[in-house]
């Protein structure tokens, strides 16, 4: 499903909410947008995509996409490793996700999430890449 950039915030938001469904379904508990967790030293408020009410699961979303030729969509990628350093000043007692969109292209072998987590492994420590399915709702850990 390709991505028209000018609608990047309302498909964004769209995307964060049809997470947050699959992760109440999966988990059996609430989920919190844009919920501000204190990170680093001294500690900051960094606003987190969903955290559970008990704290337990805190998730970043990315509804990023192959470009429309099948390249490495670079400066995403780079969203997405900002992402994993916010995660992981986190307590290691937390689960961690990063959910990326599921999205292939017919010239890639993988789905970009896979690429995501196969490119980036050294920096993911303890945080799940997961890929989520908006056609299907169903969450996949990578």
């Amino acid at each position: 499903m390709p991505w028209d950039n000018r609608e990047n915030p309302a498909k964004g938001r769209q995307f964060q909410e049809k997470v947050r469904h699959a992760l109440i379904k999966r988990y059996g508990v609430e989920f919190i947008k844009e919920y501000p967790i204190p990170i680093g030293n001294p500690p900051k408020d960094h606003k987190f995509d969903l955290v559970s009410t008990d704290s337990k699961y805190i998730v970043e979303c990315k509804a990023i996409s192959w470009t429309e030729t099948g390249n490495i969509p670079s400066a995403k990628m780079a969203f997405c490793n900002q992402a994993v350093f916010y995660l992981s000043h986190l307590p290691r007692n937390r689960k961690k996700l990063l959910v990326i969109l599921r999205n292939t292209h017919p010239r890639r072998q993988e789905t970009l999430s896979q690429y995501y987590k196969r490119t980036n492994q050294h920096l993911l420590d303890d945080v799940i890449v997961t890929e989520f399915d908006p056609e299907s709702g169903k969450l996949t850990e990578v």
